[in-house]
């Protein structure tokens, strides 16, 4: 009797690592194969081996021979097989009935009742890991670089299992949590019951990495990739953008399920290759593999691959079993031609599933749990013990290392000051204990009235008090010779939902910028970037200030604002002498003043700090009411005024066509007050572009008591560049901006501020509006305007490049 041989081994993908099911196996020229199981694995018992190689054929992935041993009587061979680019109109088969796009017509028709979202009420339990690993790591060269040497225990945890490809964990966090969902009135809510990250300890990042924020939904007609939105392969004209075609069919337990391929039709739009497994009796999805092309336009990424499970419950309903998510990362290296090579790997597994119930709505009602995600107090310090009874599956002896690593690195001297070196790079920011310097950027400046300025910024960190901020800086002119400076204070009464205490004393220029991402005149880089011809235009500002904010869980908020104001212009600007004394000899421009500011922004997030915080932004628009009374006779005050103003703004995605950021501001001031007190319409003097301001307009030039406006910005992607083959490869991006205003001065308010030797002028009710468009992505992060300025005319002793400029700016994304 010949001696028996057996081959076994498993089929993945060579990206994701998913299995892939009833792959065909045959020796290479022989009629000798199989078809791999449910589970992507094969087994060959054979009396004699036929060939020296074996290879695998799966239709959307390159063929992939491996070599067999003739002599061994057992051996595993593992394939894993890369996604083909090639398009399935190569496969094409001329017929007068396309059976692929006659089953995505029944898709697409059954979409609604499989989608999971169509349920009245559902809760699930959740756990997310995500990790991140450098790749392509030489273990020699590392040990013997004298930067990474004092570090070379990490190098332990370099994964062996690829001795080709090997990489090293660095990161990973783990999350369960409780999430629940209501169609009507739509609400959802996520209780985050455990959390740990490797290195970082923030509860903004916790609630980002838990399920909320991450979840995708096949059904819908776009998915979300980073920030792009790609059309889904089941998309209702999805027959628009993929060519389709059937690759298989089979039965499991007792089940028939039906294998669509798919590509895109054309290359560069933001679509998927992939394929889809269907029930063929319900046609709902029981798994989607989708793999982004390597011609897409996203920044920073080589490849993307996502797997989304379903299964069936008890009442037949499709629902979310697993999701996978896989990224290849770069980023630049000091060397020339060479990358930093990372992947993060995001897999997600959805147990415990009720649906249409009252125990997924009654956390609804329960205020112990306000906010739309919470994280309970026990979350980030939950047992090992806790994990191990908790876990779908236990952690890997590398994801074990990680844990271990970060801690030991956190301890060390070196590694703190490496990472310390990097914060201060990044962030401006340099740390001393309780105390810390920075931003670096605000060093040095130069201007025509003070010189060459030196600015020294100090505040406080955690270690001095969590909740209580203290910060100032001093600056000196060297040619004014005046000192100017800052002190304030924040106290953080609460962080969830925030409320806070904020005063302050400033006595400096108005430097022009009045957001976190706007670009002053007061910092070193904007030296050699200003406009030729346009004197600066300087303010002393001498300042009082004490703010109360509240905020509540609905998304709704107000401040209460005490000011005293004393403004001192410079020339050319009018001085104090231009502006009568008040009847009773008070300042002209000094003002005291209350502010009550009301905002509403729905689901609003935000990224937290050690104090402050950055809005991402909202779902739906934000709005803002202000109310001010100026009011005369407190210490010096001549200003008696009322000011009102009113601003919707919001960020929509708009697939495939882009996103969409607009802004709508109106306002009136009822009084006579000098300029110092109008609504200033903000210019740009400086050539990087500005997004909060009119760029083709002079910082005051035009003055307004009431006014009303827009701004408008549409980044539409690839655009036109994406038809032009030899720029598209260069993924630059095309966008369009219009900014408009239509603004008047009463008769009293202009005689005060409109005859007094400065050139002020004034729209008298007519539009003021520029357009313009450009150019995104170059290099990655380069962004180039180009602003036509529309109406009003150019004076006549105006020069020409009025009308016309171009304005840089940096814009890092995805």
């Amino acid at each position: 009797m010949a001696q028996q041989y057996k081959v076994s081994g498993t089929v993945r993908d060579a990206h994701s690592q998913e299995i892939i099911p009833f792959a065909t196996l045959q020796f290479d020229h022989t009629q000798t194969g199989m078809v791999s199981n449910a589970e992507g694995k094969f087994l060959f018992e054979l009396n004699v081996i036929p060939s020296d190689s074996l290879l695998v054929r799966v239709m959307g992935y390159t063929i992939l021979k491996m070599p067999v041993n003739r002599t061994l009587k057992e051996q595993t061979i593992n394939f894993e097989v890369t996604r083909s680019d090639l398009s399935l109109k190569t496969y094409e088969i001329k017929a007068n009935v396309n059976f692929a796009l006659i089953l995505l017509k029944q898709i697409v028709k059954h979409k609604p009742e499989n989608n999971y979202n169509r349920l009245d009420n559902y809760k699930y339990e959740v756990y997310n890991k995500l990790e991140l690993d450098m790749k392509n790591l030489n273990k020699e060269k590392l040990s013997k670089n004298r930067f990474t040497k004092p570090f070379a225990f990490i190098l332990d945890n370099i994964d062996s299992t690829s001795e080709d490809k090997p990489f090293l964990p660095i990161f990973l966090t783990e999350s369960l949590s409780d999430y629940y969902f209501q169609s009507s009135p739509r609400k959802t809510k996520e209780i985050i019951k455990a959390a740990r990250t490797s290195g970082i300890d923030n509860e903004s990042v916790t609630k980002f990495l838990g399920g909320m924020y991450q979840n995708i939904n096949v059904y819908n007609n776009f998915i979300p990739v980073f920030d792009k939105q790609f059309v889904s392969p089941i998309h209702h004209n999805g027959a628009f953008y993929y060519d389709y075609k059937i690759a298989d069919t089979q039965y499991i337990s007792s089940q028939r399920f039906i294998k669509l391929n798919f590509t895109p039709k054309r290359k560069g739009e933001n679509t998927f290759i992939g394929d889809i497994w269907v029930h063929d009796t319900t046609y709902a999805v029981m798994k989607a593999t989708l793999s982004v092309p390597k011609d897409a336009n996203i920044n920073f990424v080589r490849r993307v691959s996502m797997v989304q499970e379903f299964r069936q419950l008890h009442d037949s309903t499709w629902f979310l079993y697993k999701d996978k998510f896989v990224a290849d990362f770069w980023a630049p290296s000091p060397k020339p031609g060479k990358t930093f090579d990372f992947i993060g790997r995001k897999s997600t597994t959805y147990d415990n599933v009720i649906t249409n119930d009252t125990a997924a709505t009654n956390i609804f009602s329960d205020k112990k749990y306000p906010e739309a995600v919470v994280v309970l107090d026990s979350a980030r310090v939950r047992k090992e013990s806790f994990w191990k009874d908790n876990r779908p599956e236990d952690l890997s002896k590398n994801e074990i290392g990680i844990y271990k690593m970060i801690d030991t690195l956190q301890r060390m001297p070196l590694f703190q000051k490496y990472s310390n070196t990097i914060r201060f790079l990044a962030t401006g920011y340099k740390p001393f204990g309780p105390i810390e310097w920075g931003p670096y950027y605000y060093l040095f400046s130069q201007n025509r009235l003070e010189g060459f300025r030196l600015r020294l910024d100090l505040g406080t960190t955690p270690k001095f008090n969590k909740d209580i901020y203290l910060y100032g800086y001093l600056a000196y002119g060297f040619k004014d010779n005046v000192y100017k400076g800052k002190v304030s204070a924040l106290w953080l009464l609460k962080r969830h939902p925030r409320m806070y205490l904020y005063g302050a004393y400033t006595k400096d220029l108005d430097n022009g910028s009045h957001y976190y991402d706007e670009v002053g005149t007061d910092n070193i880089f904007t030296l050699a970037i200003r406009k030729n011809g346009i004197p600066q235009k300087f303010l002393m500002i001498e300042e009082q200030r004490l703010e109360f904010y509240k905020e509540y869980y609905s998304g709704f908020s107000h401040q209460i604002t005490l000011l005293h104001k004393q403004a001192r212009p410079y020339e050319p600007l009018p001085t104090a002498e231009f502006f009568p004394k008040t009847i009773s000899n008070r300042d002209p421009l000094t003002t005291t003043e209350v502010e009550l500011k009301l905002r509403w922004a729905f689901h609003e997030q935000f990224l937290e700090g050690n104090y402050y915080r950055i809005s991402l932004g909202s779902k739906y628009p934000i709005t803002e009411l202000k109310y001010a009374v100026g009011i005369p006779g407190i210490a010096n005050s001549g200003q008696q005024y009322q000011r009102v103003s009113l601003s919707v703004s919001d960020y929509i995605k708009l697939p495939p066509f882009g996103s969409l950021y607009y802004n709508v501001f109106g306002g009136k001031i009822f009084g006579t007050v000098p300029y110092t007190s109008l609504e200033v319409h903000p210019g740009n003097e400086i050539y990087y572009y500005n997004k909060y301001a009119f760029n083709m307009m002079n910082r005051f030039e035009f003055l307004s008591d009431q006014y009303v406006g827009f701004n408008v910005e549409h980044t539409i992607g690839n655009g036109i560049f994406g038809y032009i083959p030899l720029i598209k490869k260069l993924k630059w991006r095309q966008f369009w901006t219009a900014k408009g205003v239509v603004g008047s001065l009463s008769e009293p308010n202009k005689k005060l501020n409109l005859y007094n030797g400065y050139p002020f002028r004034t729209l008298e009710g007519n539009p003021y509006l520029e357009v313009g468009t450009g150019i995104e992505n170059i290099f990655k992060f380069l962004r180039v305007d180009f602003i036509w300025r529309v109406a009003p005319d150019v004076l006549p002793d105006e020069p020409a490049n009025k009308k016309f400029g171009v304005f840089g700016s940096f814009k890092l994304q995805f």
